[in-house]
């Protein structure tokens, strides 16, 4: 019943006391890494929504990502203004998606749950990350997520397989209009090139 009200608050966390608390505590995470391993779930209702288990071989890291396009450093040679390149660059993958890649080379013996959205400023995005430790013996008696300790999930998260990633290819959309989607947008194009 308590989630219903911590999910309630977090819908419009500027009208609710959520604004007030997440000011105080921004000024710390500012000055924290920006990967960094915590005890518990800020949003714990989307936690557990999204699989967390409050027992062992589950770890929750929040990860901060600057907002904004995608930076390039000017050339050093000479160009006319128009030619430099480096401005208005859009990245093909989403912020949260880039905070789960970083959580996981931080984390290179864990593997990548999901994310969640959890604060942002003028400059960063905080997101939390739900990473599973596959060789626990705890999370392989658990018959709920022991079907991530199978080898073929092994760094899941770098081949889009996770809910942000599985976003960014597009597998969202179904039926009419999403047939060059599936199974990915390469497979898609090299067999329309057999099929000529």
């Amino acid at each position: 019943m308590t989630y219903k009200y911590v999910a309630k608050a977090w819908e419009k966390p500027e009208a609710s006391f959520v604004k007030d608390l997440m000011f105080q505590r921004t000024i710390e995470w500012r000055k924290q890494p920006t990967v960094l391993r915590i005890e518990r779930p800020t949003r714990l209702d989307r936690a557990r929504k999204l699989g967390y288990k409050a027992k062992q071989g589950f770890i929750i890291a929040r990860v901060r990502v600057r907002r904004g396009g995608f930076r390039k450093v000017p050339p050093k040679a000479g160009r006319r203004p128009k030619r430099i390149g480096v401005a208005k660059f859009k990245l093909a993958k989403s912020l949260r998606l880039i905070a789960e890649e970083r959580t996981a080379r931080k984390f290179p013996n864990l593997e990548v749950l999901n994310s969640y959205w959890v604060w942002q400023d003028g400059r960063y995005k905080w997101f939390e990350v739900i990473l599973v430790d596959p060789d626990h013996p705890v999370v392989k008696s658990d018959d709920d997520i022991n079907w991530i300790c199978e080898r073929v999930h092994s760094g899941r998260v770098f081949r889009g397989l996770t809910s942000a990633g599985k976003r960014i290819r597009a597998l969202r959309h179904r039926g009419l209009g999403a047939e060059k989607v599936r199974p990915s947008r390469k497979a898609s194009r090299e067999r329309r090139k057999e099929e000529k």
